[in-house]
């Protein structure tokens, strides 16, 4: 695939007057003049991640390259979105998602979530049951607030949440620690996922690393346990971590959207 200009993002003003900043392909439209439009992309990404990386940059070179419609954007606080990162929240984030898929994305979308764009993924599904098709999931982490953060956090670490200061958490990911609260942790309570059912009747595919040390492989498989749709199918990759942001990984994650969405147009 072919290294696309990386161009200005536009910006969708959220009504508390903050910014997220998204970039579009506009597609082909309807295929070939049929009634059916093609299915659309809309890129979710990681905790404090952004969506210039390398997974999403290689699903917009091949949008380009197949003319579909393809959506990514930074979350309130990430990237180049307006906001601090430290007041953000699951529900934020996702509501920032919400409204870009019905502000900017174009009919029927799947929607690709990686690593906490695998929770907000599957919230908004949840939301626009009519508009989201399908989703492919990379280490999706839904309830990584509670389960890999707060369960797993020392004594300490979590006398220093309840006293309400901030906690920097060392990441493997960027210079800066991850700022963490209690308010993150709280918030996140109100939105989990894995502790029943989940009904999402789409199609679901998911891409997991199995040397993953931040979402261990097997939530996938907890997650695919409580989804409603029995059109799941996931690919575990040993020795992939979680990034999947190597060569042949970015390659197996377009080929999946690919396949995703030629199937759901049929």
């Amino acid at each position: 695939m072919s290294d696309t200009p990386l161009s200005d993002p536009e910006k969708l003003v959220r009504p508390d007057g903050e910014t997220i900043a998204y970039r579009v392909r506009s597609g082909n439209g309807p295929d070939g003049g049929s009634a059916q439009e093609n299915v659309g992309i809309v890129w979710l990404g990681g905790f404090k991640s952004d969506m210039i990386g390398s997974k999403a940059g290689a699903l917009d070179a091949w949008a380009v390259e197949t003319q579909r419609h393809f959506v990514r954007f930074d979350y309130f606080g990430h990237g180049e979105s307006s906001g601090a990162f430290i007041k953000g929240a699951i529900g934020r984030w996702l509501d920032d998602a919400l409204a870009v898929l019905d502000a900017v994305a174009r009919g029927p979308v799947v929607l690709v979530g990686s690593s906490m764009g695998g929770w907000i993924a599957l919230l908004a599904a949840l939301a626009r049951p009519e508009r989201v098709r399908g989703l492919a999931l990379v280490a999706p982490a839904p309830d990584f607030t509670e389960d890999l953060m707060w369960d797993l956090a020392s004594d300490e670490v979590k006398q220093i949440l309840l006293s309400g200061a901030v906690y920097a958490e060392p990441s493997d990911y960027d210079d800066e620690p991850y700022e963490i609260t209690m308010d993150l942790i709280e918030e996140g309570r109100r939105h989990l996922l894995l502790r029943g059912p989940i009904e999402i009747r789409r199609p679901v595919r998911i891409l997991h690393g199995m040397a993953d040390v931040d979402v261990p492989w097997r939530r996938s498989l907890k997650l695919i346990e409580q989804l409603a749709t029995d059109d799941v199918a996931a690919l575990f990759i040993k020795g992939a971590d979680h990034r999947m942001s190597d060569d042949k990984n970015i390659a197996r994650l377009v080929a999946m959207v690919d396949d995703l969405c030629r199937s759901i147009e049929g």
